[in-house]
């Protein structure tokens, strides 16, 4: 019998041994910055001469690891391990790969500051943040162990009087799994595990900025008893390693998270079918999104302003699902705006190693430059309310930003710019608010703020995302309780942490014997 899911808690900090605890893990992660990481190909450790450095984005002269980097010849290499182990690992008994799942998630939720501490310097993330990332990588490998033990028998089909027919799920092949730096642990954790856990092999290449964390996993893995070769740590270059692996005749899925213009590439790519190849691939793409907050006019306008400044200041609005566009009815639009205002001046930046400070830094020079830049377009294009500064001499640092009066297809609602810069603009009515909300290519969150009913139901049909959020924020997906993923170009709408998921790891098989 298996136990049931419950989500992970998220850590109380209002608890002062909770905090002391917190404290005593980054101190821990102090104390190992700098060491070397290997690839690790069929569990063996390989060093090579290029390395990745990773960097403290709060510091950057501060170096968290280096790690070994991968070239096409060990790509190859991996590879060939991981197609030759699938042939082993694909028939081991479903309820076995799902227990090395369960017994991953015990060992991460004893160390769960240490590896939320990771975060804090790695990936730049805040104290909550980072406690959340922690919690949802848990949260993927319990709701996933579990998923696949539903699904191990297939799902009932028809028979006919002399005829026995089933309906069941097999493997595919290598996985390549590219994760980002944003979610460095959690959607590294869940896009890693789902094949694994379906009876795939793996080539694990994360994120150059975020690659100690995924290090550290695969360790974790290795000691809950995965066998040598399941899931190979590749990290390297996309241009070189990257497209190799997503273009090899002997892969067989490819799932991504990231930018829009990468992830259309990956999909192109993929879909070319390469000589010797006799297979069409799967891809999951998860590409971003330019997410919008509406405002009704008959709406709790406290909770509004709070859930506009939550959901584009959240981890320095570093989140595909970040609002970054608040779209209000014109007739509460200064006082939304007003609220926002003052919110928004009262929170505070800073290295968030410091428990007190709210937003971080973004993650490394490029992010800076991008979203700076974009901030002088939004000067141009509206008027700056709050925030609009940046430092990049210690770490990379950006005030929240807010702009108002943005016309709907500006740049600056219309563009991704992943970082702390929400843009406002008026509707003269609930219908304009639904029709701006959609006039992007991106369909992944959205907010709607009313106590309006007949506009609520308006919204469920009309406002044209992959998840829909009334009366809060339009960030912080909970693995089994909202399957996360987006319309349009913001994906292929894959509802990871949903009972859909795993299946897109698997192909279906109809047997049918007469008797």
């Amino acid at each position: 019998m298996v136990t049931p899911y419950r989500h992970e808690p998220f850590t109380d900090f209002t608890n002062q041994r909770n905090v002391e605890e917190f404290k005593a893990a980054i101190s821990k992660v102090e104390s190992e910055l700098g060491k070397e990481y290997p690839l690790i190909i069929n569990g063996e450790r390989v060093t090579t001469n290029e390395k990745i450095i990773s960097t403290n984005p709060s510091n950057k002269e501060e170096i968290i690891g280096v790690v070994s980097k991968a070239n096409k010849d060990i790509a190859e290499k991996a590879i060939s391990v991981a197609h030759g182990v699938f042939r082993k690992w694909r028939n081991v008994n479903p309820e076995e790969r799902a227990n090395i799942l369960i017994r991953a998630a015990a060992i991460v939720r004893r160390r769960k500051h240490e590896f939320s501490a990771w975060l804090v310097k790695e990936a730049g993330k805040p104290w909550k943040e980072a406690d959340a990332d922690t919690a949802e990588a848990i949260d993927f490998l319990e709701y996933y162990a579990r998923q696949m033990i539903e699904l191990k028998d297939g799902k009932a089909v028809l028979s006919r009087e002399g005829e026995h027919n089933r309906y069941f799920y097999t493997p595919i092949g290598v996985t390549v799994t590219i994760s980002p730096w944003n979610f460095a642990f959690a959607i590294m954790a869940g896009t890693t595990v789902a094949p694994i856990v379906t009876g795939n092999t793996v080539l694990l290449k994360p994120a150059s900025t975020t690659p100690v964390v995924a290090a550290k996993f695969v360790e974790v893995l290795e000691e809950a008893g995965l066998p040598n070769g399941v899931v190979n740590f590749i990290p390297g270059s996309g241009a070189e390693v990257g497209d190799y692996i997503v273009e090899h005749p002997k892969t067989s899925v490819i799932t991504f998270t990231g930018s829009r213009d990468v992830g259309v590439s990956i999909y192109e790519k993929a879909g070319v079918v390469q000589h010797g190849q006799q297979h069409l691939k799967r891809v999951i793409v998860e590409m971003g999104g330019k997410d919008t907050v509406v405002v009704d006019k008959e709406a709790d306008l406290e909770l509004a302003a709070e859930a506009i400044v939550i959901s584009a200041f959240g981890f320095s609005g570093q989140k595909c699902s970040a609002g970054s566009r608040a779209v209000v009815h014109q007739e509460v639009y200064d006082e939304v705006l007003q609220r926002v205002e003052k919110l928004t001046n009262k929170l505070t930046l800073g290295d968030p190693v410091i428990q007190e400070h709210y937003m971080g830094p973004v993650i490394d020079q490029k992010a800076f430059d991008k979203i700076m830049s974009y901030i002088e377009i939004g000067k141009k294009e509206g008027r700056l309310i709050a925030g609009g500064n940046g430092n990049s001499s210690k770490g990379f640092f950006i005030e929240p930003t807010v702009f108002a009066d943005v016309a709907p297809n500006a740049s600056i609602m219309q563009e991704e710019i992943f970082g702390p810069v929400v843009a406002f603009s008026k509707a003269q009515n609930f219908e304009e608010a639904i029709e701006i909300a959609n006039n992007t290519e991106y369909g992944l969150t959205g907010a709607v703020i009313s106590n309006n009913r007949a506009h609520i139901e308006q919204a469920k049909r009309d406002f044209h995302v992959g998840n829909l959020y009334f009366n809060r924020n339009c960030t912080g997906a909970i693995v089994g309780y909202h399957p996360f993923g987006g319309f349009k170009l913001s994906g292929t709408d894959s509802k990871a942490g949903g009972p859909d998921y795993l299946p897109l790891y698997m192909q279906a098989k109809t047997i049918s014997e007469m008797y």
